[in-house]
């Protein structure tokens, strides 16, 4: 033994050094079964939860349920190249997306990947889809507003930025046209829009990508689809996927909008997942945990305090009910998780009265602390008045004789139904919107007929812009005092004349 202490003390320290890149573990497994987009594997007892795992034939899949012998995985690709005693190895990541301004503009499935046909997506780097939402100190107060441009949910809904506002109703009630809507009007605001589309037919997807294309609102929108022909598994990871993109220009001190259309169908698709890898069915064969898959999504959306980066993000899911059934296991999950909903009525939408919302149900829980001054000065009665004349029409129609303050009441609802009707794509300026909500709710419609209501307010809005444009400036920047106020007055005069 001629070696010095020191020089045994060299060698032992880059024996240490090398160890582990001489027994680096590349755990591997073998596929014990397949089928249903489900693979259950052997071998993998050091997987985690949600880890991604690739297969021998290039395919990946997510690690869902860890039982004693086995692991279930998702499989996020349709190969076919997949069977029994097929080689599995782990990646020691969890599933992530490209997120950037690269992807502004762009369709892309629920791993990021285009599917425009456009080329290859630029991205500024990568985002796990699951991340912890920021905690109570990080947050502040919603205070912005979000404008839709739509008077219904302007004034007696308002939605802040930061908001999570909740749109449920039948099928075919316009949902989706409300969110469309609120991402048009978000042009030249500085919000960026992304829209997940879950479960829905590619050519519904393709329609709504020429819509936003035509109003220049792909500019500033990513579309996430994951359409009713792709895997469970695809449509269970999509909205968390755009979650992620949100929270990359979030973290850049950005404001985004987020749409989910449509949670049902995302539940539905976490369902068929969850049976098909065994886990207990609960009530109407949902998983227990259920309730956690939208809550850990939804509470990713928040306003951020400004010594934390600010941003925000704010989520309009959608939920399909079953003939107005809000009481159900889904809508009474999210009404919960959600801060207010916007409740779509059937009976409405084929009335023609469109947006079809109904203001008995429909509630903003917070958007009320982010609402102009001058909208929430002119529209405070109004939703009173709407849901008083909802009640009185439905009295009105067993009686003949009515005293003179109903038939006041009635006339006054009829022009607010009138004033609050409002086409697709067709939105309307926060100072337009407090100007004609001032009219009506002032009595300045009461000689106007129901069938001219929507002539004089196309005037009035023409009158405003070409003559009070200051006017409406003030009223948009958050400014209503008594000369506001006076100059609307002379702008509704000088109109009748």
């Amino acid at each position: 033994m001629s070696n010095r202490p020191e020089e045994i003390s060299a060698i032992i320290r880059a024996q240490i050094r090398n160890y582990e890149a001489r027994f680096e573990m590349k755990e591997t497994g073998t596929v014990v079964l397949v089928g249903d987009g489900i693979a259950s594997i052997y071998g993998l007892r050091s997987c985690m939860a949600g880890e991604l795992l690739t297969f021998d034939d290039g395919s990946v899949g997510l690690a869902q349920n860890l039982e004693e012998e086995t692991v279930s995985a998702a499989l996020l690709s349709t190969g076919s190249g997949i069977h029994e005693g097929s080689r599995v190895q782990r990646t020691g990541r969890v599933l992530s997306v490209p997120v950037g301004e690269g992807l502004l503009g762009r369709v892309v499935d629920a791993l990021g990947q285009p599917i425009d046909g456009k080329g290859p997506v630029h991205a500024n780097g990568t985002r796990p889809i699951e991340s912890p939402a920021p905690g109570i100190i990080e947050r502040k107060s919603v205070s912005v507003p979000l404008q839709t441009g739509i008077k219904a949910i302007d004034s007696m809904i308002p939605i802040g930025r930061g908001q999570r506002e909740l749109i449920i109703g039948d099928r075919q009630t316009g949902k989706s046209e409300i969110v469309i809507d609120t991402i048009l009007n978000q042009k030249n605001t500085g919000v960026k829009c992304i829209y997940v589309a879950i479960g829905q037919k590619q050519s519904t997807v393709a329609q709504l990508v020429r819509e936003l294309n035509a109003q220049g609102a792909m500019a500033y929108t990513i579309v996430v689809c994951a359409a009713a022909s792709e895997s469970a598994a695809l449509q269970y990871v999509a909205p968390y996927a755009g979650c992620a993109m949100a929270e990359y220009f979030r973290e850049k001190g950005q404001d985004v909008l987020i749409v989910y259309d449509d949670l049902s169908k995302h539940a539905v698709a976490y369902r068929a997942l969850s049976l098909l890898i065994r886990r207990p069915p609960g009530r109407e064969a949902y998983p227990g945990d259920v309730f956690y898959l939208h809550s850990r999504l939804l509470e990713r959306a928040a306003c951020v305090a400004p010594e934390y980066g600010g941003g925000s993000i704010t989520a309009l899911p959608l939920i399909e009910t079953q003939a107005g059934d809000v009481s159900a296991y889904i809508p009474t999950n999210v009404i919960s998780i959600t801060d207010g909903q916007i409740f779509l009525e059937t009976e409405l939408f084929h009335a023609g009265v469109m947006p079809a919302i109904n203001p008995g149900i429909s509630v903003s829980r917070v958007g009320g602390s982010a609402q102009l001054k001058g909208m929430k000065k002119v529209s405070g009665e109004l939703k009173l008045l709407y849901s008083q004349y909802r009640e009185l029409q439905a009295f009105a129609q067993f009686g003949s004789d009515l005293d003179a303050d109903t038939k006041e009441r009635l006339a006054l609802g009829e022009r607010i139904v009138e004033v609050l009707k409002q086409n697709r794509q067709a939105p309307i300026r926060p100072g337009c919107q407090i100007a004609i909500i001032y009219a009506v709710t002032r009595g300045y419609l009461n000689d106007v007929a129901v069938p001219d209501v929507i002539r004089y307010e196309k005037a009035l809005y023409s009158h405003l812009e070409t003559s009070y444009l200051p006017l409406l400036e003030r009223l948009e920047s958050g400014l209503y005092e008594p000369e506001d106020e006076a100059a609307i007055r002379e702008a509704l005069t000088t109109l009748r004349r």
